[in-house]
């Protein structure tokens, strides 16, 4: 009977651990990070309604293009190149330079932009 217990106190939480891992590694979709983003940018940066469209459409193209090179790497079997990802991020920032004012694109570089980016997790090294 003792055995029966332990054995089902180790399968629920093996099973408890697996659904808090599985629900970790799911992506967000294209609408739901630039919603994250717009999300901290516009009280960040004051926006106007004009600027919050713009800087929507950017970062809408901006994941866009950088889900379609996971894709293809994906696909490929190979790793994604950073060159490309790194044109993307200049793409996008250029188009931020002429939405956003000197003032609003210097903090978004300088405070926001650290935000936007995914939190990674630190392993324990024990």
């Amino acid at each position: 009977m003792k055995t029966k217990i332990t054995m089902l106190v180790a399968l629920i939480l093996m099973v408890t651990t697996t659904g808090i891992y599985a629900q970790g590694m799911q992506r967000r979709t294209v609408p739901e990070r630039v919603k994250a983003a717009m999300d901290k940018i516009t009280p960040a940066l004051n926006l106007d309604a004009s600027q919050q469209s713009k800087t929507d459409s950017a970062f809408t193209d901006y994941y866009n293009a950088q889900m379609k090179l996971f894709q293809d790497a994906r696909s490929s079997g190979e790793r994604p190149d950073r060159s490309q990802f790194q044109k993307l991020t200049e793409d996008r920032d250029a188009k931020l330079k002429t939405i956003f004012t000197d003032d609003q694109y210097t903090k978004f570089k300088n405070e926001v932009e650290e935000s936007l980016r995914p939190q990674r997790r630190q392993q324990n090294s024990n």
